[in-house]
This record gives C-alpha cells, sequence and structure tokens, in this order.
C-alpha cells in the first residue's frame, strides 16, 4: 500500500503533527512519502518529500496547494492520502477528494484489517468503516497514532511548483484570547467528565481542586453542555496540559480529551467503569461513584 503523508507550516514553523502521520505509516508497515508547502525546516523521516516553497505559494493557499499536491499525487499513485485532523485537513482535504474523485474518512482513531476506526455515539463507541474508492483521504484525529520514538533522518527533497495562483491571500494569524484560567500553567487539574451527571455537581470538582491547590478543568461534553467555561476545556479542541497531577473525574478517555492531558506527570482516574478507556493512561484507576469518593478525599484533604 503506497501512502502519502501531508505535513503542514504554521507561522514559518514545520507542525509536530507530521511525527503522527509517519506513526500512522510505520503501523501499516508502509515507507513514508511526504508533502509539505514549507520553509528551511524539514521533517526528520528517511523518504522522498515532495516540497513547495512557502514563501512563494503560502502557508495556507487552498488553491495553489491542491494543485501542488495533486502534482505529487500524479508522480506517487498513492493508494492513501493522510493529513492530520487539523483546521488544515479539515479544508483541504475535502477539496481534494473532489478533485481527484477519492474516497474520505475523517477522524480515524485506528486500524481494523482493511478498515478504519473512527468515534461513534459521542465518542462512547467505535466504528469500523471501508472506502469504496481505489484511492481514499484520512484525516488522523490528534493524538491516536503518537509516535513512541522521535524520527530521524533526512528525506530526499523533490520540488514541485504550481500552475495556478489561487484566490485566498493569507494575512497572518490571529491569537485566541486568554481567559480568566491558563490550565497550561497549571501544576495540578482536576477535570470533570459527563460523568458527574449534572452542572451542580461541577463544585465537587472545583472543591478538590482547591484542595489540592489546583485548577479544575473540563472534557468537551462538559463545556459543550455550558456547565463549565469554554477556558478550562482539556483536549484537542481545548488546552493541552502536562501537569504534575491530573485527576480526570467520570471521564471515559475518548481520544481527543487524551490527546490533551496524557503528558500528565501523574494520572488519577475516578470512574464507575472500570474498562473505561482512561485507565490505559492512568496511574491510579479509582472504581467508584465520584459522588461519594470526592467529598470524602476533599475532606481527608482539608484536614491534613
Amino acid at each position: 500500500m503506497k501512502i502519502l503523508l501531508v505535513a503542514e507550516q504554521k507561522d514559518g514553523r514545520l507542525q509536530d503533527n507530521y511525527t503522527e502521520l509517519l506513526a500512522f505509516a510505520e503501523r501499516l508497515g508502509s515507507e513514508p512519502t511526504m508533502f509539505l508547502v514549507g520553509g528551511s525546516q524539514l521533517p526528520k523521516f528517511a523518504g522522498i518529500l515532495y516540497l513547495a516553497d512557502s514563501t512563494q505559494y503560502g502557508e495556507y493557499n487552498p488553491g495553489v496547494h491542491k494543485d501542488l499536491l495533486q502534482k505529487a499525487i500524479v508522480r506517487e499513485q498513492p493508494d492513501l492520502i493522510v493529513f492530520a485532523h487539523s483546521s488544515y485537513g479539515w479544508d483541504l482535504a475535502p477539496r481534494l477528494t473532489v478533485a481527484i474523485g477519492a474516497g474520505q474518512i475523517s477522524e480515524v482513531v485506528g486500524i481494523d484489517g482493511d478498515g478504519w476506526q473512527v468515534m461513534a455515539c459521542n465518542a462512547k463507541l467505535r466504528r469500523t468503516v471501508k472506502s469504496l474508492r481505489p484511492v481514499t483521504v484520512l484525516t488522523l484525529q490528534a493524538g491516536a497514532f503518537a509516535a513512541e520514538n522521535l524520527p530521524s533522518g533526512e528525506p530526499t527533497v523533490v520540488r514541485l511548483t504550481a500552475d495556478v495562483t489561487g484566490q485566498v491571500e493569507l494575512l497572518g494569524y490571529e491569537a485566541a484570547q486568554k481567559g480568566a484560567v491558563d490550565l497550561s500553567k497549571a501544576s495540578v487539574i482536576v477535570s470533570a467528565g459527563r460523568g458527574v451527571g449534572k452542572p451542580e455537581n461541577i463544585a465537587m470538582v472545583a472543591s478538590l481542586a482547591k484542595a489540592l491547590g489546583g485548577e479544575y478543568g473540563a472534557s468537551r461534553p462538559v463545556v459543550d453542555a455550558e456547565w463549565v467555561e469554554h477556558n478550562r476545556q482539556v483536549g484537542t479542541t481545548g488546552s493541552t496540559v502536562a501537569p504534575k497531577l491530573y485527576v480526570a473525574c467520570g471521564i471515559s478517555g475518548a481520544v481527543q480529551h487524551l490527546a490533551g492531558m496524557k503528558k500528565s506527570e501523574f494520572i488519577v482516574a475516578v470512574n464507575t467503569d472500570r474498562d473505561a478507556p482512561i485507565g490505559e493512561v492512568a496511574d491510579v484507576f479509582v472504581v467508584a461513584d465520584l459522588k461519594q469518593f470526592l467529598p470524602v478525599l476533599t475532606e481527608r484533604l482539608q484536614a491534613a
């Protein structure tokens, strides 16, 4: 199976998610070939890199990048074209899919034989899907194919030029406004998942965080339900954190959330489901009803 991986550059910097693309190719036993519109910072791997100059074609210009990518596809004739499930991938992957008449599967989190696993039922389940087209475009969920070791090697560079000018001009990037809480700087975080049951129970999570001298956070379903403000969300669409202690309360462990907190030094999970995926990354897994466990733990900490 031939695979073409699509790396990306943002604000002059090669994005680290290219290592996850390489990890995916390695899982399939395929030699890596990569495409990038970038500059002097090149991905580390031993393979072919189709490279276009970002100073000439912009870090993002969908019409031009699609044209450049199609040139690489003509040369390589890949079975799979693989993007990260990022803002770049969200936009460019479907444009490319339509242009080349391929099939597309988004937010892949696993490999199941000759099929691709994607999340279902609000990330509670996984389902396996297959493409009916000979060429398939995939986007990979962040954190689903994390590399165990840093890649190495120097690619063989093949330069690409575009025949179109495009209709988009990238003016720059606007940083998201910081809220009152910056979880990325917290050394202790206690997070609430949908397992807290109702908004009134967020207070228990906040009380435990205070007793531990930290901040409280939340998973996306809790934020989407407007029980907690967005600046406390942990995950791929929230904050990526690496505290000394992370306590996950009623969080099942969807890939999107794990990608945001798995670099924590010590992880404690509290869940009634002993088979919850969060248990795979937890250092301590407490199988208990958080509504009973958290108040007792908080009281003990406050008395210490």
